[in-house]
C-alpha cells in the first residue's frame, strides 16, 4: 500500500470548478443529514508572527481526513509568501491508511468558492443577473468560478479598496469595476475581505439579493452592518463556529442579533429538511469553512489524480510490500 502524494501542479491539474462545487454540495448535504462528524476547528495562535494555524479534522462517508491551515496576514509583506498555506492528509477511515497526502492550499480556495456557489444556488432568485465580488483577492477567482458553473451568465461587478486589485480581477474574468455601493446592489453580493470594520451597509442591499459573506473566519472579524443581518434570512454553515468567528459573531457579541435570528443552516437546505426561501426574499450565507467541505473535494481530487495516474505514490509510512493498494 502506498500513498498519493499530489503538489499544488498535481492538484491544480486535476481539480475543476464542476467538481469543486458537486464535491461541496454533497458535503452540505451529508452535514446537513447529520451523516458527517466534524470536530470543531483547533485554533494555534501565533500573535508574535501575527497569524495562526488552524486545524480541521472531519469524516464524510468513506473518507476521513484533517487539514492543517495557517493565516498569516503579513507573510506576502514579510516574506513574499502566500497569506493562507494548506496541508491535507486524506485516509481510509476503516483501517487509518493515509490514502493522500495534498497540497490544501489551491483545495481551500476551490472549496470555498464553492461554497458560496452552492449558497447562490440554493438562497438567491433563480433568475439573478448580476453578481459583485467585494475584496479581489485570490477567494474572488474562485467564487467567479464556481458561479459560472451554477449560473447560465451574469455580469459580474468588482469591488477593492485597491483600484489596481479590482482592475486586475476585472481584466482577468470579464468584470466591471464599480463603485462599493453599486457593488452591494448586485443580484448576488460576495465579500471576502478580512475586515474587522462592517463597510457594507443595509440601505445599499436591493431587496431579494443574496449575499454570501466569505471574510469572516476569526473573533472580532464582520463585513456587514449589524442591519444588514437584521434584515436578511441568515443561514449559516455550522452553528458553533458561527458564532465563534462568522459574520454573526461579533453582533451576537453585543446582543444586536440573537440566535433565534438565524433562519437555519445551509446544509439542511440543500439536504432538503429545510425549505428554500421564497424568492423575494433577501438572504445572506455566512460562511467559516467547513473541515466536511474540506475532506468531500480531497476525496474527489484524489480519485481523479487516481484514475488519471497524476501525482507520485510512496511509502510514506513504511508498510513496504504488506498489503494490496
Amino acid at each position: 500500500m502506498k500513498t498519493l502524494v499530489l503538489t499544488r501542479a498535481d492538484v491544480e491539474q486535476v481539480s475543476t470548478m464542476e467538481l469543486a462545487v458537486a464535491a461541496v454540495e454533497r458535503a452540505f448535504a451529508g452535514f446537513g443529514r447529520g451523516e458527517a462528524s466534524m470536530p470543531p476547528k483547533v485554533y494555534l495562535p501565533i500573535e508574535d508572527h501575527d497569524g495562526d494555524f488552524r486545524a480541521m479534522p472531519a469524516r464524510l462517508g468513506n473518507s476521513a481526513g484533517i487539514k492543517w491551515v495557517n493565516v498569516h496576514a503579513q507573510n506576502r509583506k514579510r516574506y513574499g509568501l502566500p497569506t493562507v498555506m494548506a496541508v491535507y492528509i486524506l485516509n481510509d477511515p476503516a483501517n487509518a491508511f493515509p490514502l493522500a497526502v495534498m497540497d490544501g492550499t489551491l483545495l481551500t480556495a476551490l472549496r470555498t468558492g464553492a461554497a458560496g456557489a452552492v449558497a447562490s444556488k440554493y438562497l438567491a432568485k433563480s433568475d439573478a443577473k448580476t453578481v459583485s465580488f467585494i475584496g479581489c483577492g485570490v477567494q474572488a477567482n474562485t467564487l467567479h468560478g464556481a458561479h459560472q458553473v451554477i449560473l447560465d451568465g451574469f455580469e459580474s461587478l468588482a469591488y477593492d479598496r485597491n483600484v489596481a486589485t479590482a482592475q486586475r480581477f476585472a481584466d482577468r474574468v470579464g468584470a466591471r469595476v464599480v463603485s462599493l455601493e453599486d457593488a452591494a446592489r448586485a443580484d448576488i453580493v460576495c465579500t471576502a475581505t478580512p475586515s474587522r470594520t462592517p463597510f457594507v451597509q443595509a440601505q445599499w442591499i436591493r431587496s431579494g439579493a443574496h449575499i454570501n459573506a466569505m471574510g469572516a473566519d476569526a473573533p472580532g472579524k464582520q463585513e456587514l452592518s449589524t442591519k444588514t443581518l437584521n434584515r436578511a434570512a441568515v443561514y449559516i454553515d455550522d452553528i458553533h463556529q458561527a458564532t465563534a468567528s462568522g459574520e454573526i459573531n461579533v453582533p451576537l457579541s453585543t446582543g444586536d442579533f440573537s440566535l433565534d435570528d438565524i433562519a437555519g443552516t445551509l446544509g439542511e437546505v440543500v439536504a432538503g429538511i429545510l425549505p428554500r426561501p421564497d424568492e423575494d426574499a433577501t438572504t445572506l450565507f455566512d460562511s467559516t469553512g467547513l473541515a466536511v467541505q474540506d475532506v468531500s473535494l480531497a476525496r474527489a481530487i484524489y480519485e481523479t489524480a487516481k484514475s488519471q495516474s497524476i501525482g507520485r505514490e510512496i511509502d510514506l509510512v513504511g508498510i513496504g510490500s504488506l498489503g494490496s493498494a
